[in-house]
């Protein structure tokens, strides 16, 4: 299959504590060769969609987009609901891990990782 490099900014932005993080499992853990960041979107969870994040291989309806050094690969049919997300990563005392602030988020849950648009 081949891969479509998008020259434009991703619809995603990583903080740089994000992108800390997804390189260093990157370089940490045995992610096979070829492998990205997927990021997306799903229906269900308690607000009706719950978002996508790990490492998969290149999809049919995906775009590839470089993210400093990282491949992001998003669906394109989740680009509407993702435009303009970003995604950090916080360690504290109540909780640790990658969290999603998304602007087209008109209902989110508690657990921070459902949303409705």
């Amino acid at each position: 299959m081949s891969e479509t490099v998008v020259p434009r900014p991703a619809p995603v932005i990583l903080s740089g504590r994000a992108a800390e993080e997804v390189k260093k499992i990157l370089t940490t853990q045995s992610i096979p060769e070829g492998y990205g960041l997927r990021v997306g979107v799903r229906g269900g969870g308690c607000s009706g969609m719950s978002y996508i994040l790990g490492f998969d291989k290149l999809r049919e309806h995906d775009l590839t987009f470089d993210y400093e050094g990282i491949s992001l690969y998003i669906d394109k049919r989740h680009g509407l609901y993702l435009m303009g997300t970003t995604i950090d990563y916080h360690v504290g005392l109540n909780a640790r891990g990658f969290t999603f602030n998304n602007p087209n988020a008109t209902q989110t849950c508690g657990c921070g990782s459902s949303f409705a648009a």
